[in-house]
């Protein structure tokens, strides 16, 4: 069974402002998380969530294995994300 992808409404704000094909590229890799997240995500320090990468962008997740929900709360510019959390 495979992992539903869920965004919070400023994650899914945010891709809407960015370029067309860059938010696009980025969908596509998120969507790579359904079948096996943990192939794609690392531990981040500190924090109970993950990180996934995707070029210069950043998101911190969060994994339910009993639901099988991944969801993305934070994406932003790596200069950025680890402020922001």
């Amino acid at each position: 069974m495979s992992y539903k992808i869920r965004l919070h409404p400023k994650v899914d704000k945010f891709l809407n402002k960015l370029e067309r094909d860059l938010s696009v590229r980025i969908k596509q890799r998120l969507a790579m998380l359904k079948n096996a997240p943990f192939r794609f995500l690392e531990h981040y320090e500190g924090e109970k969530c993950y990180k996934f990468r995707t070029g210069d962008y950043r998101a911190l997740i969060d994994v339910d294995q009993s639901r099988k929900i991944v969801f993305v709360r934070v994406l932003d510019h790596r200069k950025k994300i680890y402020k922001n959390k």
